[in-house]
């Protein structure tokens, strides 16, 4: 039966704890893991070759040789194949290849050769000869923040319509302690990029002297490693902050290794935990994520003894530079024009503004808690929605003569509709009663009345028809719906114009008598 091979460092310790700690075999086999046999015959091997604690200056393959005198006897009579490790690395490449399968097609070909235990050791003692060496990294407490994105997003079920869209998970860590932070995105754009970092910051409790990201445009437009090309708006929260930007290198995962162990430390305790959860909107996927993200912070690491916070606590805390007093905001600043229904659409929601700025352009200002529109000198304040297709429609912004206006504005499209036909008016009244107020409706009834340019009266008339049983009353369903019907309209038959050069069937009837 094939022993399994230790390395020095367990002979050692199988030997220490033994003779100097005293301990049994088995609670010696707990200790470093390995198995009751295996400590057994070690401390049986080591007494009939007469080794004492301590040993003393002596190396791995000479303390095997002293354990193990028959292997080297029976080495010396038959040599055993080594195998060509540069063909079972091209081979372990390749897909569902394991080093299991290899060692068996081996032995297959050479029965005398090693046995598993040994083929993994020799094959490792290779690899780390090929390895081209690499310097590691020693972390300065408070000194870096390495923040990356997941790979694994999370789920989020629409309560309305039940579609599923997929939030990105943003992970920045301290390096020295491996204390993380982690938060959900709707998306991730500028905005959410930079307000993450100001988010982690703050869980820190502190400010860092260098930010290492990976090269996401959001961080990075043009990658370089000695002189990067930071992204603008990222810029501005490097310098409300006064820490530097060194982005990663290409290809290089080891500059942001510790962001690339804390991502798998997020999927794998929070984001694997929280797969078969129903969350319906980003603030409650945020609150299952911060608890699940304090028992990581707190849970002891293994081979060290202690917590990432407790580590936080004593070697990055204290190195942390405090933040400033005024909170950076990311803001987002473009030019709309205000619509007929005198709201500004931003970000997919539609925002009021009074009507006397019906056509005009303004200036819409946003962070993440409002919306500023600029109409000359006047500026109104909203609550900032992230719900699309909604209206966030203030009372004040209506006409005093509104109901006359929407009257006369529905009239309007009514009268239109008639030009069509009565499903298409039909159509028309549904959409105008089917928001809180008629105005929102507006752009729906302008949308439809544009379909008439590529579309026959008839086209419409059927599609509209389609549509009312099922009470969809949107202008992407019936655009959806007269596509549909087109496909299914035949082709028109090609008439062969009348010319002098076609001599047409008569001639060939003749011919023929």
């Amino acid at each position: 039966m094939s022993q399994e091979r230790l390395t020095l460092r367990k002979i050692k310790e199988i030997l220490r704890l033994k003779y100097e700690a005293g301990l049994s075999n088995r609670a010696i086999a707990g200790a470093i893991k390995v198995s009751n046999s295996t400590v057994g015959e070690y401390l049986r091997r080591a007494k009939q070759a007469e080794i004492e604690w301590p040993l003393g200056e002596i190396s791995e393959e000479e303390l095997y040789e002293k354990l193990f005198p028959e292997r080297n006897k029976n080495h010396s009579t038959e040599q055993v194949h080594m195998p060509d490790w540069e063909t079972v690395q091209k081979e372990k490449r390749q897909k569902g290849v394991t080093l299991k399968l290899l060692w068996i097609e081996y032995k297959e070909q050479y029965p005398n050769g090693y046995q598993y235990t040994q083929y993994c050791y020799h094959y490792k003692q290779w690899r780390k000869k090929q390895v081209e060496p690499s310097m590691r990294f020693a972390h300065v407490g408070g000194e870096q923040m390495q923040v990356d994105y997941a790979g694994v997003k999370i789920p989020i079920t629409d309560p309305e319509t039940g579609e599923v869209s997929y939030a990105p998970v943003y992970v920045a860590v301290l390096p020295a302690s491996n204390y993380t932070y982690a938060e959900v995105h709707r998306n991730a754009n500028q905005r959410n990029w930079n307000n993450a970092h100001v988010r982690a910051l703050e869980y820190f409790g502190g400010v860092v002297k260098i930010v290492v990201p990976d090269n996401l445009k959001t961080g990075v437009k043009k990658p370089n490693y000695y002189e990067p090309d930071i992204n603008p708006a990222y810029q501005e929260v490097a310098e409300h902050y006064q820490f530097a930007v060194l982005p990663a290198r290409v290809r290089k995962p080891k500059d942001k290794g510790k962001a690339e162990n804390g991502v798998q430390n997020v999927e794998r305790w929070i984001i694997a935990p929280l797969r078969k959860r129903v969350f319906h909107n980003i603030y409650e996927a945020n609150l299952a994520i911060k608890e699940l993200l304090e028992e990581l912070n707190h849970k002891p690491l293994s081979g060290v003894g202690c917590s990432r916070y407790e580590e936080y606590i004593e070697i990055d805390k204290p190195n942390l530079r405090p933040l400033p007093k005024i909170r950076y905001e990311y803001v987002e600043e473009k030019t709309a024009i205000v619509n007929i229904d005198y709201h500004i659409e931003f970000d997919k929601h539609f925002y009021s503004v009074p009507y006397q700025f019906i056509h005009q352009k303004v200036t819409v200002r946003a962070t993440d808690r409002v919306i500023q529109i600029i109409c000359g000198k006047e500026t109104i304040t909203h609550p900032r929605n992230f719900k699309t297709g909604r209206y966030s429609t203030m009372q004040a912004h209506m006409p005093a003569n509104h109901q006359h206006m929407r009257n006369q504005n529905k009239d309007y499209f009514i009268q239109r509709a008639k030009e069509i036909g009565p499903q298409t008016v039909q159509f028309m009244q549904a959409v105008l009663i089917s928001r809180t107020y008629p105005e929102q409706s507006y752009r729906t009834c302008m949308g439809i009345l544009s379909l008439m340019k590529n579309h026959t009266p008839l086209l419409l008339e059927q599609a509209c028809q389609s549509l009312l049983p099922d009470r969809v009353y949107t202008y992407s369903a019936l655009n959806a719906e007269l596509v549909y019907l087109k496909r299914k309209e035949p082709e028109p038959e090609m008439a062969i114009p009348r010319h002098a050069n076609i001599r047409g069937p008569e001639y060939y009837q003749e011919r023929n008598k």
